[in-house]
């Protein structure tokens, strides 16, 4: 292509809307363009690097024995309450873009087709002799993101290769998850990236196991927990580890003792001289279910732990039945707008107790204060008729750190107070809920082996694969017939990778002050020519000659054919990342050329006749 025919526009300085290196070079680098808020064009350079990056992942799944589909992007809500997910999608997370057509009828535009593909099984596939089947499909995804941020990485319309599996079997499942987890380490290496594979949350795609691969970038919005021997890695959400032991403490027996200005741990234990992890703390949170009832959640946690809010949801959820309620909408820790919605009277935030009254909550009698033995009902709360309402008791849970101190400091209910030397089954009543809610930081000892401490990295996830079990099949009542004769649901994998999301991630993991440098398998294009004076015929003529031998040879090259200055020409290809630029300078006159590697800056002077079969030496060893 010659850049004096091509759209080919570039900007000296950063995009005001641009937040990270990635978003604000393939702006100024003419690669996209902002339409909308989380909208974007994939202008001709871009759309070359998603073609390679599509191919490379086509080539990985068609390698698996997966056949390649394409579903439709409008979809009827009805099939989505089927599964459940209607409510979830549209109201909890809020993602899908939700519309009532002519005819009155419900339907979305599609982030994910779990409920699409499992409606084609269940209409085609009657026989166990049918199975396994894997199907994928590369497409325009959309999901309503309420803040937009950083291009490509987060918008409201995207590529992605969304794959899902059909088996008899657990074992059939684990093949495919397997073969899916290869087949994506090889995705990102062809690609030319550095990643990670980890363990991660299923959310509310729901089943059992499921990994991210995640690119390693200091931009990424995901934290990776992981151990330097490479046996252990997980996104901080799902990460588990051993934390510090805790410190014995100082008080010997259970006392009241006033400690103003202490609503935070750190000041706490500043002002009585002990360790956070001698502190039971005290976290309130405000639980919203799909069938409108609130409940209240207060989780005590050793002092130096902190809550990892997406453990927490997934054993709330655990507990939508005892709500009559299926999935939860929100969890949030409610401000003083909220508390005012259900509260009886102000809460003491920062000198919460774990026997805090079931009083504060309004509608409740008040009840008569405890007794040194604590004894007070921590069951879970059932309310009746499940439709909407606060539940009339809190929620207590225990986070596993806690349940051993002895002796601790914890909230009195009084602000300005605590209560020092305190113990469960004395003056508190253990909950009976124990949950593992903690999160995982650097520095914890590994599970696996406490001799291994959680070292940290930032990564961007741009593929994530589910064991799904049959969340969906026995949702939508799919089913086969199997060997002897019953009708069973499909056992189910769901595999996802985003296409125009791991565009972006290998600029951002890949640039320098100058510009973009891309792996040369998913680049644009191979080569620039870049022609210092078009003026100059000798110069024209040994460009031209090379252009097109190039590109002949399977060499995808650019001519900068442009009216411009040299130092025009090569800032711009230094911008754009061609891996390498051929100048046919004054050394023309030597039957030379100099050629550029974008990755290094290094140049060297090659023999004109020398330069095609050295850059298919270069390339090939570059994408192996």
């Amino acid at each position: 292509m010659r850049l004096s025919q091509m759209l080919f526009v570039t900007l000296r300085e950063d995009p005001a809307e641009a937040e990270i290196p990635s978003h604000k070079l393939l702006l100024r680098a003419g690669y996209i363009r902002r339409i909308g808020s989380g909208i974007y064009a994939y202008l001709p350079l871009m759309w070359r690097v998603l073609k390679k990056v599509s191919q490379i992942v086509r080539e990985e799944m068609d390698a698996t024995g997966a056949q390649e589909c394409l579903l439709p992007q409008l979809q009827p809500a009805d099939l989505w309450r089927e599964s459940g997910r209607w409510d979830t999608y549209t109201q909890a997370e809020g993602i899908m873009f939700a519309l009532t057509d002519r005819q009155q009828r419900e339907v979305g535009l599609g982030p994910t087709h779990e409920e699409v593909i499992t409606t084609i099984a269940k209409d085609m596939i009657r026989s166990y002799r049918q199975l396994p089947v894997h199907l994928y499909q590369i497409q325009t995804k959309f999901r309503d993101e309420i803040r937009p941020r950083f291009g490509l990485m987060r918008g409201r319309e995207f590529i992605m290769k969304d794959g899902y599996s059909f088996h008899t079997s657990e074992e059939s499942l684990k093949k495919t998850y397997q073969d899916m987890a290869q087949a994506y380490s090889n995705m990102l290496r062809r690609s030319g990236l550095e990643f990670r594979a980890v363990d991660a949350d299923s959310g509310a795609i729901g089943g059992s196991g499921s990994q991210e691969f995640m690119v390693l970038a200091e931009a990424g919005e995901d934290e990776v927990l992981y151990t330097e021997d490479g046996q252990y890695a997980a996104n901080v959400e799902k990460a588990v580890s051993m934390p510090a032991d805790a410190q014995a403490s100082p008080f010997a027996s259970y006392e009241k003792r006033e400690t103003p200005g202490t609503e935070t741990i750190a000041k706490l234990c500043n002002f009585l001289k002990c360790s956070p992890t001698q502190v039971v703390k005290n976290v309130l949170y405000q639980a919203v279910y799909d069938n409108g009832m609130t409940v209240l959640v207060l989780v005590s946690i050793r002092g130096d732990q902190d809550v990892n809010q997406v453990k927490l949801l997934n054993e709330l959820t655990k507990l939508a039945g005892n709500y009559q309620a299926k999935t939860i909408l929100f969890l949030t820790v409610p401000d003083a707008e909220a508390q005012r919605k259900w509260a009886a009277k102000s809460l003491p935030l920062g000198y919460i107790a774990p026997d805090i009254a079931d009083d504060y909550i309004a509608g409740n009698p008040p009840q008569p204060p405890l007794g040194k033995g604590g004894q007070q009902d921590s069951n879970p709360p059932l309310t009746k008729g499940g439709q909407g309402g606060v539940s009339p008791k809190f929620l207590r849970l225990v986070d596993r750190t806690a349940v051993d101190l002895t002796n601790f400091v914890t909230g009195s209910n009084e602000s300005g107070y605590h209560v020092v030397g305190a113990n469960w089954g004395k003056e508190f009543t253990l909950p009976a809920m124990v949950v593992g809610v903690r999160t995982a930081k650097k520095g914890d000892r590994a599970v696996h082996n406490p001799e291994q401490t959680l070292q940290t990295a930032r990564g961007i996830e741009v593929g994530h694969i589910f064991q799904l079990g049959t969340k969906y099949s026995q949702a939508m009542g799919a089913t086969y017939t199997s060997e002897q004769g019953e009708e069973m649901p499909f056992i189910m994998g769901c595999y996802g990778v985003g296409v125009s999301r791991l565009a972006q991630s290998a600029v951002e993991q890949s640039y320098d002050k100058d510009g973009i440098i891309w792996p040369v398998a998913i680049a644009p294009y191979h080569a620039i020519i870049s022609i210092p004076n078009i003026s100059d015929a000798q110069q024209v003529e040994v460009a031209e000659k090379l252009y097109n031998e190039l590109n002949q040879s399977g060499i995808e090259t650019l001519l900068d054919d442009r009216d411009e200055r040299a130092g025009v020409k090569f800032k711009d290809a230094d911008l754009i990342g061609i891996p390498y630029r051929i100048v046919p300078g004054r050394s023309v006159k030597l039957g030379k050329v100099e050629v550029v590697e974008r990755a290094t800056h290094k140049a060297q002077e090659i023999l004109i006749e020398e330069v095609s079969s050295t850059l298919k030496q270069w390339i090939d060893a570059a994408i192996k």
